[in-house]
């Protein structure tokens, strides 16, 4: 049975996600698989319904529970269930109402899970939603209901939800079957003939496509009037006489075009004369571009070669002032050690070196000082060191340290390089100025020729093309006025045409509209009425089977109208007593699913319910133990026969002690005996 019924949706396991830890209620038999039955027991407020509603919400309703111990703590809820024997993740943010749901497949806790697929919540419709997600999971994507008449609205899953959730406002309510809205208890109705596969499907798509053409027929017909006014207001005329004016117009641009091509041909015929000045006035044309090209090029380098000089100009004066400063300023002489401050021998303190002299300073304490060859500089930087030089050398009588003497440093070769540099760049600079002038002079020359070239052609062509000119100027006007014509004829056929297709298209959707009414009438609902007359029966007679099991009192006359009412003592169940109609609403809710279950319908396969003893075990209409105790035992027994593979939760204060088996969590709301509720963190 399992194996056949492999479609559908099963709960598995619900996780609450907080900051720093998780909430779960697992729904899994030992063997991981749903559990048939499901109870969750304990003290009113400790969060049974709110697991039912959070699930719920997973599943797609608008909003989730906001008690004051949820908001602080939860920032999501994740679902684990099977679709269709596959496990998948249904996750929804809590705070805010999120209008998308994230799914993906594995499970909780699974590692390397896929990544998910952000699927929206409205409209229901949408391919990629979650509604026709889970509806295909239950064979009844596509589905569309008939809301009056012929108009048609997609199947949700949130209408389908109905037979799977009852509340328990529902429960013991006098609008078990949503009569206080119509349209809603129009809804449910067909929801139960879709569940069972006794809706006129094929009447109902028949409907959705007139409606559709006649929607679209309407559109045309305004259209159609709206284009029809328009050709009147611009008052185009007839198709014949747009045609001949069209006919008229094309005939007028082909003879003006013939006119201006031999207008043309015979103006280069008299013209011919000129071609040696045209011929002439462009060899002049070349010329003027070719100077003004050359000075252009000149004037170009000459404004280069000028910054070029600038910088050669400031080598030669920075070289010539420091070899003249060799000569005017004397060396500096070390007449103390750099290092210990003693005084040097030799009075003037100077070093010998072999090769040379070299200039030692000292910049404080001790340092370091280096000569390179015959002549240099040393230096000393704080710290202690070494000197050295190459040449020669002398030390310090207290300290050891090298003192060198050193001479002058020689850039004549740099300053020589640099004035003959310069001296290139003078020569090169006087011709350039010197080529401006002349280049000048041809640049203007060669303008003045190529003006005086092209008025010898307009001299002698004046004459002879002034006539073709006031000839071209009329036939252009000619084209001119035959182009707007045929414009205007074109425009005026364009919106004849758009008329007649639209005209077309007016008979051809009513044609349709005819064609699809007589198929409506052709598929009558006859045999659909009578298959869901059949089941309307067996769901009367389980709801009756399940009272008599309950032993409620005189159930002889107990029935489900064809509207799904359910009557007792001949009596809809709003004239039974609050405790009554906890039973009847049981009754009915287990009817359908078991019926629907067993004939292998389009049902998702779980069922919750919430607070089954809501004003039973008190004091009043059929309140004892033994009543509760066979509702349990009812739900046992048919999970364990007919209905293998189905699921069902329940919510309950104080179950039997003969369901204390199926109990998967018992808040206990005492913080010393937890779990103190869903949210066991709250105690307070």
């Amino acid at each position: 049975m399992i194996g056949l019924r492999a479609h559908g949706i099963r709960l598995r396991r619900l996780r609450l996600h907080s900051g720093d830890r998780t909430y779960d209620v697992d729904f899994r038999a030992p063997d991981d698989s749903p559990r048939p039955l499901s109870v969750l027991a304990g003290a009113f407020s400790t969060g049974k319904t709110t697991i039912l509603e959070f699930v719920d919400y997973c599943l797609g309703a608008s909003d989730h529970p906001r008690h004051p111990e949820i908001m602080p703590k939860v920032r999501a809820a994740t679902l684990e269930v099977e679709l269709s024997g596959s496990p998948y993740l249904i996750e929804r943010t809590v705070g805010e109402p999120s209008m998308f749901a994230y799914v993906r497949a594995g499970r909780l806790d699974e590692p390397g899970a896929t990544p998910p697929a952000r699927r929206p919540l409205r409209p229901a419709s949408h391919p990629e939603s979650l509604s026709t997600m889970l509806l295909s999971h239950c064979k009844l994507e596509g589905v569309r209901l008939r809301d009056s008449g012929v108009d048609t609205d997609p199947l949700s899953f949130r209408d389908l939800m109905w037979l799977c959730f009852l509340p328990n406002e529902r429960l013991d309510g006098k609008d078990l079957l949503f009569r206080s809205v119509p349209m809603k208890h129009l809804k449910l109705r067909q929801v139960v003939d879709v569940v069972f596969d006794v809706h006129d499907d094929h009447s109902v798509e028949i409907g959705r496509r007139i409606r559709a053409v006649e929607a679209e027929l309407s559109a045309a017909r305004a259209a159609y009037r709206a284009a029809e006014q328009i050709v009147d207001e611009q008052h185009v005329g007839g198709r014949e006489d747009l045609e001949t004016l069209h006919r008229t117009a094309k005939d007028e641009l082909a003879a003006c075009a013939q006119a201006l091509a031999a207008l043309d041909a015979q103006a280069r015929a008299d013209t011919m004369f000129a071609e040696e000045l045209r011929e002439r006035h462009g060899a002049a044309a070349a010329e003027a571009r070719r100077t003004a090209a050359e000075l252009r090029d000149r004037e170009t380098q000459l404004q280069r070669m000028q910054t070029l000089h600038g910088t050669y100009a400031d080598d030669v004066a920075k070289w010539t002032i420091l070899t003249e400063a060799d000569h005017l300023f004397e060396p500096m002489r070390v007449s103390a050690c750099p290092s210990c401050l003693e005084p040097l021998s030799g009075g003037s303190g100077t070093a010998a070196a072999t090769d040379g002299s070299v200039i030692a300073a000292a910049t404080g304490g001790s340092g370091t000082a280096a000569a390179t060859g015959g002549s240099g500089t040393a230096a000393a930087t704080g710290g202690s060191g070494t000197a050295a030089a190459t040449g020669g050398e002398d030390r310090c009588p207290a300290c050891q340290l090298p003192i060198t003497d050193g001479g002058s440093v020689d850039v004549t070769a740099e300053l020589r390089s640099a004035k003959t540099r310069l001296a290139e760049l003078n020569r090169y600079t006087e011709e350039l100025q010197e080529q401006l002038p002349r280049l000048r002079d041809a640049a203007e020359r060669a303008q003045r020729d190529e003006a005086r070239a092209a008025a010898e052609v307009d001299e002698a062509t004046a004459h002879t093309i002034t006539p073709f000119l006031a000839q071209r100027d009329a036939l252009a006007r000619r084209r001119e006025e035959a182009a707007a014509t045929l414009q205007r004829a074109l425009s005026g056929l364009r919106l004849i045409q758009s008329l007649e297709r639209r005209a077309a298209g007016i008979l051809h959707q009513m044609d349709q509209v005819a064609a699809y009414r007589e198929e409506l009438a052709a598929a009558g609902p006859q045999a659909r009425r009578a298959d869901r007359t059949a089941v309307i029966r067996l769901v009367s007679e389980r709801y009756r089977e399940i009272l008599q099991e309950w032993h409620y009192p005189k159930v002889a006359d107990a029935y489900l109208a064809e509207d799904l009412t359910p009557y007792m003592r001949g009596e809809p169940y709003t004239a039974a007593s609050s405790g009554g109609r906890t039973l009847i609403a049981l009754a009915w809710q287990l009817a359908l699913f078991e019926i629907a279950w067993e004939s292998r319908s389009s049902h998702p396969g779980f069922l919750m319910l919430d607070s089954p003893q809501k004003n039973l075990g008190v004091a009043g209409d059929l309140a004892d133990t033994v009543t509760i105790e066979r509702i349990y035992q009812h739900l046992e027994q048919w999970l364990a026969g007919r209905g293998v593979g189905a699921q069902i939760i329940v919510a309950d204060n104080a179950p039997p002690p003969a369901a204390a088996d199926d109990v998967i969590v018992r808040f206990t709301r005492r913080p010393d005996q937890p779990p103190y509720g869903l949210i066991d963190d709250e105690t307070g």
